[in-house]
């Protein structure tokens, strides 16, 4: 009987070949072996997991015969530091999204996030009378924390834990972020400010011309200019003759 054995892998709907032709291919050429129940696998990494599917065809004197396997591979690896993005001031009434992401673990992690140390509750999509209160939309799959309309109250020092089950949690570093009200004297005193630089500047401009000062230089402008025109004629009466310098110089 004459068998051929093939290995494939199946990922993101992607067929690729592992073993082909008596040997292994791409970067598992250094790292399996072919055993009689399998192939091994050493040094796996997260890029490893998928599925694998092994193919039999085998030549006898009956005819040719197929079989196949599938195996799924999951490599589990816990999660690294997450990354959080938190905002160091907002104001009331607005809408502030933090953040949190790895991208290491596997299977993907949860996440979960604290304010001041305090577990915040996830609200539920109907919302309930434990949560009623609650101005903020958590997101456990994604990692999101949103403040529909932040308020004062949310003030405080936030931080975020990425879990998978495999291996320790993993939490970001604290971050504060400061929420205030907005500071509507400060912005009528400033449109104040700049109304009245605007005005003085408009009467700066009306007592130069009451005083004459762009006057005073286009005049001096246009004698200048006289005085270079008489210039230019009376060379010209030095070079021609005396008739047609008096009507020149006139």
């Amino acid at each position: 009987m004459s068998l051929r054995i093939e290995w494939k892998k199946i990922q993101s709907q992607e067929v690729s070949f592992v073993y082909y032709n008596g040997e292994f291919t791409g970067d598992l050429r250094d790292r399996a072996e072919m055993l009689n129940t399998g192939i091994r696998i050493r040094n796996v990494t997260r890029k490893d997991s998928g599925t694998y599917r092994c193919e039999i065809s085998a030549k006898s004197e009956e005819g040719q015969r197929l079989g196949e396997a599938s195996i799924t591979l999951t490599v589990l690896v816990p999660p690294t530091t997450p990354i959080c993005v938190v905002p160091n001031s907002a104001m009331t009434g607005t809408v502030v999204e933090l953040s949190c992401k790895e991208a290491e673990g596997s299977p993907p992690s949860e996440y979960q996030w604290y304010k001041n140390g305090v577990a915040l509750l996830e609200k539920t999509g109907t919302g309930s009378a434990r949560t009623a209160n609650i101005t903020y939309t958590m997101n456990k799959k994604s990692g999101t924390l949103i403040f529909n309309t932040v308020s004062k109250n949310d003030t405080g020092e936030y931080f975020c834990v990425a879990s998978n089950g495999i291996g320790l949690p993993q939490k970001c570093s604290m971050k504060r972020m400061q929420v205030d009200d907005l500071n509507v004297s400060g912005i009528i005193a400033a449109v104040v400010i700049v109304a009245l630089v605007m005005a003085l500047c408009g009467l700066g401009v009306l007592y130069a011309q009451k005083k004459g000062y762009f006057t005073k230089e286009s005049s001096s402008q246009k004698s200048n200019s006289q005085s270079t025109s008489e210039k230019v004629h009376l060379v010209a009466c030095v070079h021609f003759q005396h008739a047609f310098c008096y009507l020149v110089c006139r």
